[in-house]
């Protein structure tokens, strides 16, 4: 009767079984979620968010040390109302290159359009141009985004002294990105600020090559720049003409307090003009010459722009440059690092990560006041591993991570919040069920704690109902019990499959049972999975089982010890207690068996009679116990003597035999022979005594000799004592 209900509850359960296995709501919704991040992320809609973010953490990078191989020579307001007009005349310009290059700087950057003629010293700037080598001048270069607008490079400058300006804006109007290289017409052009940088790191023994990891990415010391592509980071379909890199702006320590952000050693034109700068403000430096004055409308933004409160300020365009230069140097000379990208796989990787994680913390948890400080503490360990990264120079996905987190997040609260509801009905359900089964049985969540225990269950265990519900094991049970208990939970849980599993059971009153119990895991429509036991005593089996193994064991052993002693008495029945070599029965036993085994495969067996010579004049002159010495190890040689197939047997006193099974010849027996002699010959040492001992050998070979055991022992025997009698140690044959 009992079986039939236990067999009707789990078929019940396993009706509210679903297709779907553990762990699949996760990876289901961490999935699905990334999968839609992932397209909104393709279609760039968040493009300027993750630009957004990528801002704020190069304003809050640290400050490094200030940048002391480049100094701004900015034309202010004030001096354009100096000189009186804009664009400043050629004589002026003049007059500034000559006083810079009076202090010997390394290059001399023009940040001036300068493309035609303006007022006089046109001749005088010309030479000017002519006498510096290390005279950088600009140009703009037509293409498709300003209409092919372009500005030619100033008159009269060497081609090889002019780099090109053209800046990459972003959608959002900021620079982030900046050119290196650009072919136009099949001619490849460099930029005003690589140009620059080139010029600087050729003192320093440092020229453009191929990077080693890629052949096509340029290689400067230390650095190898990394190409960008239109798909890089956050961006989505950018343009990516010519050769671009994402620039890690540098972050010069502020020389005074109330600049917005950190900047370039600057002075003014009029203080060169005047000759108030300090020579070591230009010896040695990048001397970078551009407007800062907001009349003339030069100023771009930058990452170093934008702040959480307040308008973006933005910086002057010779700044920019600056900023450009002093990558590229500090990366070539100092290591520093550029700022890469994970590859496309890697970055989708990761975002689903995060998106598991999201669901899987929620679900795991199911409080309401933890899950939300763990979701927390996840968007900030995520935010500080990203900024961390970019430190590195390693621009990671963090908001379609983060975005990923958050949505399966609450994707899993909703769902949460009806599982619950679920596990409401289906418990009130299953505890009608379980009390009208007879047997034990209780019912414990994810959680391992009880939920449902039915009323055999808290007889059982000799506690109420109220007292166990929502408690575990471990509240209880002895913990040594406990963990059993928790262990056979946790391989149902894992491997969905029933288990059953003896274990002991103490219950309220301290009184121990043996019991088996059924573990079945179950889930309802909501995805609730919960574990169902089912409960047998077999204390009293348990009891007679351990009754008949002791019952049985002391019979095996007893037979175990009748069995040694059967073994000894036959060793003993077969052996020479002296020397450990088969006796006079065992060595007749065998040779009857050799000889007949012989006679069934038609092969030659060979039979040595073995007396040694003067062991009498031993035992009379050193003793009998040093006589079984010398025996003893005159067996010891015969054994080592022979092969594993052949016996040999002391008949007694000093009388030896040897059977030789399957020779393929007479001769074998006399060379087996003249070993054995040669072997007893050798002096043997005993107890400093230096004994010599021979042996006289008989042989009869079957079946030349004899076909019977008996003829083949006399004649062997016969065939000794003709050796003994033609001078010992020597061998006869029958």
């Amino acid at each position: 009767m009992n079986q039939q209900l236990g067999k009707r509850f789990v078929k019940l359960i396993f009706g509210l079984k679903q297709s779907l296995s553990r762990g699949h709501r996760e990876l289901n919704t961490a999935a699905s979620v990334a999968v839609c991040v992932l397209l909104l992320h393709s279609i760039g809609l968040l493009q300027s968010l993750e630009l957004a973010a990528l801002d704020q953490f190069f304003r809050l990078r640290p400050n490094e040390p200030p940048e002391e191989r480049i100094t701004i020579v900015g034309i202010d307001e004030a001096d354009l109302k100096e000189v009186g007009s804009w664009p400043i005349p050629d004589a002026k310009i003049a007059e500034l290159l000559q006083k810079l290059n009076v202090h010997k700087p390394r290059a001399i950057g023009l940040d001036i359009y300068r493309d035609l003629l303006v007022g006089s010293g046109n001749q005088e700037l010309h030479n000017v141009y002519q006498s510096m080598p290390n005279l950088i001048g600009i140009q703009l270069l037509a293409d498709d985004e300003n209409k092919n607008v372009s500005v030619s490079p100033p008159l009269g400058l060497n081609p090889d002294q002019v780099g090109f300006n053209n800046v990459l804006y972003d959608l959002d109007g900021k620079v982030r990105r900046s050119l290196l290289y650009w072919h136009v017409n099949n001619q490849e052009h460099e930029s005003f600020a690589l140009k620059l940088a080139l010029l600087y790191l050729k003192s320093e023994n440092i020229t453009p090559t191929k990077a080693k990891n890629n052949p096509e990415y340029l290689q400067l010391g230390k650095a190898a720049f990394t190409r960008f592509e239109a798909n890089d980071g956050a961006y989505v379909g950018a343009n990516d003409r010519g050769y671009q890199i994402l620039s890690n702006f540098p972050k010069p320590k502020c020389r005074s307090s109330f600049r917005e952000f950190c900047s370039f050693r600057q002075v003014s034109m009029r203080d060169v003009l005047a000759d108030k700068v300090k020579e070591n403000l230009i010896k040695d430096r990048i001397i970078l010459i551009g407007s800062t004055a907001p009349s003339l409308q030069d100023f771009v933004f930058i990452p170093y722009s934008s702040s959480l409160i307040g308008t973006a300020k933005p910086v002057p365009g010779i700044q920019l440059q600056a900023y450009f230069i002093s990558e590229l140097i500090s990366a070539a000379v100092d290591g520093r690092p550029l700022l890469k990208v994970w590859p496309d796989l890697v970055e989708y990787l990761c975002v689903f990560v995060w998106s598991y994680l999201g669901a899987m913390t929620t679900l795991r948890i199911r409080h309401a006041t933890r899950s939300l400080f763990s979701i927390l503490v996840c968007c900030f360990v995520l935010t500080v591993s990203a900024y961390l990264a970019f430190l590195y120079g390693w621009w990671i996905p963090l908001i379609p991570s983060l975005v990923c987190f958050g949505t399966s997040a609450i994707w899993m609260t909703s769902h949460i919040a009806h599982m619950q509801e679920e596990w409401k009905r289906s418990k009130e359900f299953l505890h009608h069920v379980i009390n009208t089964i007879p047997d034990p049985i209780f019912v414990k969540n994810e959680q391992h704690q009880w939920i449902v225990l039915n009323e055999a269950y808290c007889r059982f265990i000799g506690y109420p109902n109220k007292f166990l519900i929502e408690k575990s094991d471990y509240d209880f049970f002895p913990k040594h019990e406990a963990d059993v208990f928790r262990q056979q939970d946790d391989l149902v849980f894992r491997t969905q499959q029933p288990q059953e599993h003896e274990e002991e059971f103490t219950n309220a009153d301290g009184k121990t049972h043996l019991i088996a119990t059924k573990r079945s895991l179950h889930k309802d429509s909501a995805g609730n999975f919960f574990l169902v036991g089912v409960i047998r005593d077999i204390t009293q089996r348990k009891l007679m089982e351990e009754q008949l193994k002791r019952t049985a064991a002391e019979l095996s052993r007893s037979n175990n010890e009748l069995k040694l002693k059967e073994d000894h008495l036959r060793y003993l029945a077969y052996h020479d207690p002296l020397t450990g070599l088969s006796n006079r029965k065992f060595f007749a036993e065998q040779l009857y068996e050799s000889l007949h085994w012989a006679q069934h495969n038609n092969l030659l067996l060979g039979l040595l009679f073995i007396d040694l010579d003067g062991f009498k004049q031993v035992n009379d002159t050193l003793g009998h116990e040093m006589g079984d010495r010398l025996l003893m190890t005159i067996a010891e040689r015969l054994s080592n003597s022979l092969r594993a197939s052949d016996t040999v047997s002391r008949l007694g006193g000093d009388e030896f035999t040897v059977i030789l099974r399957a020779i393929p010849n007479v001769q074998i027996a006399a060379k087996v022979a003249e070993k054995i002699l040669s072997s007893i010959t050798k002096p043997i040492v005993l107890d400093g005594y230096t004994i010599r001992v021979s042996a006289s050998i008989g042989i009869s070979v079957y079946p030349y000799n004899s076909q019977d055991s008996e003829t083949l022992m006399k004649q062997a025997d016969t065939a000794m004592y003709r050796a003994k009698r033609l001078g010992k140690n020597r061998y006869e044959f029958a």
